[in-house]
């Protein structure tokens, strides 16, 4: 039985339509999956965050039993935990300038706590207090974490925008509402852990 030019037109286009209903959705689907990939990372830095966060109330109250010790730099610290524990971010808006106020808040509890540790150093008998060197020993531990899931939340993310600025991505990101997520930056002169040193000259 031959076709008539009518059936033939039909069946292309019907292939046609198929071919691009099958490209949109595994495309739609690859950047689904990237953009959960970030926000699964992104969880894991609000979760060592957290931690260290909910490490400091133990470590200020464990100083403060420390004689004649700078209330000044105590409350400076406990300030600082408040602003970076204010700011959230929703997964979904992981942009540049959401990221940067997210990071100077969080740098700025890293000073506190540097600025802190230095302070420390005028007063042996908390070198040698059991509860501040388990508390000091976590702190290292967490700010490691936070540099390795820091570096794992880039990736990803570079993954992602690469996937929605290439093509086909760039075509179909625009429709479905994918935008560019923004990084962590590197802190100047800071390859390790994020500006806090727990050093005391071991």
């Amino acid at each position: 039985m031959k076709l008539s030019k009518g059936w033939i037109a039909l069946i292309v286009i019907v292939g046609l339509i198929f071919v691009l209903g099958t490209w949109m959705s595994g495309t739609y689907n690859g950047m689904v999956t990237r953009d959960e990939a970030v926000a699964k990372a992104w969880s894991q830095v609000e979760n060592v965050y957290q931690r260290r966060a909910d490490l400091i109330p133990n470590l200020v109250k464990t100083v403060e039993g420390a004689a004649n010790f700078e209330k000044s730099t105590l409350k400076e610290v406990m300030a600082a935990r408040a602003s970076a524990t204010s700011i959230k971010i929703d997964p979904t808006h992981l942009t540049e300038s959401n990221i940067a106020a997210f990071q100077k808040a969080q740098d700025g509890l890293s000073s506190a706590l540097s600025r802190l540790m230095v302070v420390v150093e005028r007063y042996p008998e908390l070198k040698a207090n059991q509860n501040f060197l388990e508390l000091q020993a976590q702190l290292e531990g967490t700010e490691n974490r936070i540099t390795v899931e820091r570096g794992k939340f880039n990736e990803e993310v570079n993954t992602y925008n690469n996937v929605i600025r290439h093509v086909p991505g760039n075509i179909l990101a625009p429709m479905f509402g994918f935008e560019k997520k923004g990084y962590f930056q590197a802190q100047v002169g800071a390859e390790k852990a994020p500006g806090v040193s727990f050093d005391f000259g071991k």
